[in-house]
C-alpha cells in the first residue's frame, strides 16, 4: 500500500533595493515514474509571469521564467498531489563487472564530479568494503558506514562541500550524506545518483494532518534497475520520499537557479508543508 500526500513548498526573496530584471530555473515540481505517479501539479510566480517547462537531460521537470519589470520581491509556490509507493522487493542484480562496464546515460554515473570525488585512500578504502558483496550488499554497506560516520549538523556545510570534506569533518546535512554515499559508490564501480526530492517526517502524523515537511536528499544506485537508499535516515526509499529530481550531484538539481539585476543582499524564506491525504 502506498501514500497519498499534498506537498506545498513556497519560496520568497525580498531584495535589498528593486530587480531591474531577473531570470530563473525551478526544480520543484514531483515526477511520475516508477513507484510513483503526480496526479496534480502547479507552479505559480509572483509578480505574475508565463512558466516555459521542460524535462533536463536527467529527466527532471524544469519550470523557466523571467521577469523583465523591476520587482521588490519574488515568489515561487509550487504545490502537488502525488500517490507513493512502498520500496519494491529486490530484484537480482547484475554483476559486479556488468556494473563496471555501464555504458551511456547510466555509465556517466559511475565517473565522479567536483562535489563526489574522494582522496585515492578513500575510494580503495570503499572497494574494500564492497569487496565480496552484490551490488545491493555493497550498497547497502557502504550507505549505512556513511549514516554512522557522518553526524547530522545543520548549518555545518554548504552546497558546494564537497563528499571528502564531509568525510574529513564529520558531520553534515542529508544532501552531504547524499554526495558522500554517491561518491563511495562510484569508487566500488557502482553506478549511483543523486536524488533531490520531499520527505514526509512523520509516518506516525494522523490522515489529513498537515506537518512541516522537508526538502531531502538521498541516492539511486544501478543494479540493471534504480535502487533507492536514504543513508540519512538508515533506511530505503518508500512511501515518505517523493522525488522531484535527479543528477549527478546537487548542481543539477537545485530547487531554483537564476540571475538578477539589482542589489546583491536580500532575504529569503522558505516554508514546505505536507499532508498525507490516504
Amino acid at each position: 500500500m502506498g501514500w497519498r500526500v499534498k506537498i506545498s513548498h513556497v519560496t520568497r526573496f525580498d531584495y535589498d533595493g528593486s530587480a531591474s530584471a531577473s531570470y530563473n530555473e525551478v526544480r520543484m515540481t514531483p515526477l511520475s515514474d516508477r513507484g510513483q505517479t503526480t496526479l496534480e501539479r502547479r507552479l505559480v510566480v509572483r509578480p505574475s509571469a508565463p512558466v516555459w517547462t521542460y524535462t533536463d537531460h536527467w529527466g527532471t521537470i524544469v519550470g523557466v521564467f523571467d521577469l523583465p519589470a523591476p520587482h521588490r520581491s519574488l515568489t515561487i509556490e509550487s504545490y502537488a498531489r502525488v500517490d507513493t509507493s512502498a520500496a519494491p522487493p529486490l530484484g537480482v542484480p547484475l554483476a559486479r563487472d556488468d556494473l563496471r562496464a555501464a555504458g551511456g546515460p547510466v555509465g556517466e554515473l559511475l565517473r565522479p564530479t567536483p562535489q563526489t570525488g574522494v582522496s585515492p585512500g578513500l575510494a580503495a578504502d570503499a572497494q574494500e568494503r564492497a569487496a565480496g558483496l552484490d551490488a545491493h550488499e555493497a550498497a547497502e554497506a557502504l550507505a549505512w558506514h556513511v549514516n554512522e560516520r557522518i553526524a547530522y549538523v545543520p548549518g555545518a556545510t554548504g552546497v558546494r562541500t564537497s563528499a571528502q570534506e564531509v568525510w574529513e569533518h564529520g558531520k553534515g546535512v542529508c544532501q552531504d550524506m547524499a554526495h558522500l554515499t554517491v561518491a563511495l559508490l562510484r569508487a566500488a564501480d557502482i553506478p549511483a545518483r543523486y536524488v533531490s526530492g520531499y520527505l514526509h517526517p512523520r509516518p506516525e502524523a494522523e490522515i489529513g494532518e498537515a506537518v512541516a515537511g522537508q526538502s531531502h536528499a538521498w541516492i539511486e544506485y544501478w543494479t540493471g534497475e534504480w535502487n533507492a537508499l536514504d543513508p540519512t535516515n538508515r533506511t530505503r526509499g518508500g512511501e515518505a520520499h517523493v522525488v522531484v529530481g535527479r543528477g549527478r550531484d546537487y548542481t543539477d538539481v537545485p530547487p531554483i537557479k537564476g540571475v538578477y539585476q539589482g542589489m546583491a543582499s536580500g532575504r529569503q524564506e522558505v516554508v514546505v508543508e505536507v499532508v498525507r491525504l490516504a
